[in-house]
């Protein structure tokens, strides 16, 4: 049995919510290792929807357990309110299905103000962020001045870390023209919810390891798409964490050995929420039947999403990047009824052709994608289960992306509904 690494090969928003669902129920173990609560994965379960943030897939699933790793930035607020929302819904969430990294690092409420402001003023170079305090957490995270988790278990060192903290954020705010924050307000804040987490405090590391040598199918769930990693995305419009696969070994504590199978979930053509370069992108009538067509709205924000044809050149880079050994291919059916459809296969840069994203973010935007044309399909693939059962089109296309971007389908997705996919490899089984 292999475990096995998700991540989104484009801008995010590629569709893992069924996918990470299908998989949830094969795995043991659901570990989430990056990101935040700016995190959107909608999961239909027996025709009830759930929507979640923060939280791993598996809670919505008895018998599993749901990991939240040391990668990931914690709202402990944010975490009490969604657990209180699912529980609405009858999902009962106890330190029996869910544990907590103590190393993991907290989102305060200066984190999403601070976050807010910047983006408020940043007059023609937002980022596009979510103002969640995603990014402020791990910049506190990397200054070594973050409040842990395991802090919450320990009032006795909260004073400490508060100041030192603060230490770093009031003159921040001052120079913003913010008021100060006294330290009992952040030691109000923390200690109205320690209670609620305290209970699912744990060494995931260890964990991790001993449902490993047990023979657990361990599922690393990863938000957000490669494009926007801090390093590989198109820097700065992108996240403040690593969503590449080789984060899932450092986000949860278990070693780079027993990652697995790296599948990358990945849309059949391609969507982008908020600011910065997208070199397919159609602001024209296939940019709008796209985003109608497949519902292009944020699950976490609400925001519309940018629309274009597939860029096989990032998807390829994804693959390198990630060690990605085969693609979940979602949306297929959105292209249902177009005419013609467009690949870009390379990119026109200066005059001369290239055959990667540049890191430059001016080269970023002056690329001009070079297209391969397709014949479109009348014929719908909405609901198919077997190749069989695709216009001959259609498989041609899927064909065409796997060779131009190196790697196998190992899933083809029809629809939203669960059932409607095409296995052609169990990730679990590799």
């Amino acid at each position: 049995m292999a475990n096995v690494v998700v991540v989104g090969s484009q801008w995010g928003d590629e569709g893992k919510g069924k996918i990470v669902d299908w998989l949830s129920e094969r795995a043991d173990v659901v570990v989430r290792f990056q990101g935040g609560h700016n995190a959107g994965h909608t999961l239909v379960v027996d025709g009830v929807s759930y929507k979640l943030s923060l939280l791993p897939s598996g809670v919505v699933r008895q018998g599993k357990l749901s990991v939240i790793g040391n990668g990931v930035v914690f709202d402990p607020h944010a975490f009490v309110a969604e657990r209180k929302r699912l529980e609405g819904q009858g999902v009962s969430i106890s330190p029996d299905s869910l544990r907590i990294a103590d190393n993991a690092s907290l989102i305060l409420s200066l984190h999403s103000e601070l976050d807010a402001i910047r983006e408020n003023a940043a007059a023609g170079t937002k980022i596009g962020t979510t103002r969640r305090g995603i990014g402020p957490a791990y910049e506190d995270k990397v200054g070594r001045r973050a409040i842990r988790v395991m802090d919450l278990a320990d009032p006795s060192v909260l004073p400490e870390r508060v100041e030192r903290l603060l230490a770093h954020h009031n003159p921040l705010r001052r120079g913003l023209g913010q008021p100060e924050i006294e330290p009992q307000a952040i030691l109000d804040e923390l200690t109205s919810v320690a209670g609620e987490i305290v209970p699912f405090i744990d060494r995931v590391w260890r964990l991790l390891d001993e449902r490993r040598k047990a023979g657990d199918r361990i599922l690393f769930e990863g938000a957000q798409g490669t494009l926007l990693d801090i390093d590989h995305g198109t820097y700065p419009f992108v996240t403040s964490s690593n969503t590449v696969a080789g984060q899932a070994a450092a986000g949860s504590g278990l070693g780079p050995g027993s990652v697995g199978f790296v599948l990358g979930i990945t849309k059949a053509y391609t969507t982008r929420v908020g600011e910065g370069p997208f070199p397919t992108e159609q602001e024209n009538e296939v940019g709008e039947f796209l985003g109608v067509r497949g519902h292009e709205f944020g699950t976490v924000t609400g925001r519309k999403r940018r629309c274009g044809w597939f860029d096989a050149v990032l998807v390829r880079q994804a693959v390198a990047v990630n060690g990605i050994h085969g693609l979940a291919l979602t949306k297929l059916d959105v292209l249902d009824g177009l005419d013609e459809i467009k690949i870009a296969v390379g990119y026109r840069l200066n005059g001369k052709v290239i055959d990667y994203l540049p890191a430059g973010f001016a080269a970023q935007q002056e690329v001009e994608p070079i297209y391969e044309t397709f014949e479109g399909w009348k014929d719908t693939t909405a609901g198919a289960r077997r190749w069989s059962d695709l216009p001959a089109q259609a498989v041609k296309y899927v064909r065409q992306i796997e060779e131009l971007v190196g790697a196998p389908v190992t899933l083809l997705s029809t629809s939203p509904e669960r059932d409607d996919t095409i296995l052609v490899r169990d990730p679990f089984q590799d």
